[in-house]
């Protein structure tokens, strides 16, 4: 995800956790654009000294833990980019994060889009440079689309302040906004309980 498109959810100064922070460049942008106070969340050591590389306070914590450390720190934003999806109940975990923050941006990859469609009827798992593992490595394990995630979010009363959609080429486009689930390669949702 690009910090560009947050410039409008998360304001100047906010106090703002990102789990699954990965290298910490999304939360580095944020706070050298919006002089945020970040937190990063990440359990992979790899990636956890590249976000001490970048200068991103983070800690090591497996998400599917849960987030109950991570309540009433008083969090004006909590972040999950392209990382529900990879956790053993992202149900709970979308229900928690909204306990972590006043406002949550999450972001999914949309498995709808139609050239993952192309390659599951020609009998293939898809690989593409915002999914580029194999099935076997993928961290993917709760597949879903636009309309499975926005389903879910209707099915536990979470309110949907705002959305973007995300063409192949990382942008917003006419196609991908005004039929999502076939040409959005990604979601990015702007929630509050």
């Amino acid at each position: 995800m690009d910090s560009t498109y947050l410039n409008n959810w998360i304001k100047d100064e906010n106090k703002v956790i990102d789990l699954g922070c990965g290298d910490g460049s999304l939360l580095r942008d944020l706070m050298n654009t919006k002089s945020v106070n970040g937190f990063g969340v990440e359990n992979d050591l790899e990636k956890i000294e590249r976000c001490i590389e970048n200068n991103v306070p983070v800690i090591q914590h497996d998400l599917d833990d849960g987030l109950k450390d991570f309540k009433h720190l008083g969090f004006d934003a909590a972040i999950m980019a392209s990382s529900i999806q990879c956790l053993r109940n992202p149900k709970s975990a979308l229900i928690d994060l909204l306990d972590v923050a006043t406002t949550c941006v999450v972001s999914i990859p949309n498995f709808g889009y139609w050239k993952i469609r192309l390659l599951m009827m020609a009998g293939r798992m898809p690989v593409s440079s915002r999914l580029p593992s194999k099935w076997y490595e993928t961290k993917n394990i709760h597949l879903c689309t636009i309309k499975d995630f926005e389903k879910l979010c209707s099915d536990k009363n979470i309110k949907v302040i705002d959305k973007i959609f995300i063409n192949k080429q990382g942008k917003q486009s006419i196609l991908s906004s005004k039929n999502p689930n076939l040409f959005a390669v990604e979601g990015v949702y702007l929630l509050e309980k």
